[in-house]
């Protein structure tokens, strides 16, 4: 197979792997959604050993930490695009979730966070007295 030579090609590999394009996204893309009184996260970490990830929470920012093998020297390769190596990614909680409680699971080389709203965050109704004789009434805070 021959290739044309292009002095910018590792340059430009190099930008993408670290910037992401539209066609090529950053080395750990995620999705975020919230259903009810959870929200959850999802990294994609294909090819990675479940030994290698790494998940720290510290006050609200979550630091996923992971690692794909490097290549075995002995092979001759025709095309190496996967990013090797240890990469990491931060994400920055709100205030209102329970970072006391959050749950991690990786399959199918997918993690998924799991992390619950904090109680104190969660609408509650708080009842008014009234001073004139009527009746007490619950209303939405």
């Amino acid at each position: 197979m021959l290739m044309r030579t292009d002095p910018f090609r590792d340059l430009d590999r190099f930008t993408q792997q670290v910037l992401g394009t539209a066609a090529r996204p950053t080395v750990m893309p995620m999705d975020a959604w919230r259903e009810g009184d959870e929200f959850f996260v999802e990294f994609d970490l294909p090819g990675i050993d479940p030994s290698s990830l790494d998940l720290d929470i510290e006050r609200n920012v979550v630091t996923v930490r992971a690692s794909r093998p490097e290549l075995d020297s002995s092979r001759e390769m025709i095309a190496a695009e996967r990013p090797r190596g240890v990469f990491s990614r931060q994400l920055f909680l709100g205030e209102g979730l329970d970072t006391d409680n959050v749950r991690a699971e990786y399959t199918d080389g997918v993690l998924r966070l799991t992390i619950p709203v904090a109680e104190k965050a969660k609408p509650r109704k708080i009842e008014i007295a009234h001073s004139n004789g009527h009746q007490r009434q619950a209303i939405n805070a």
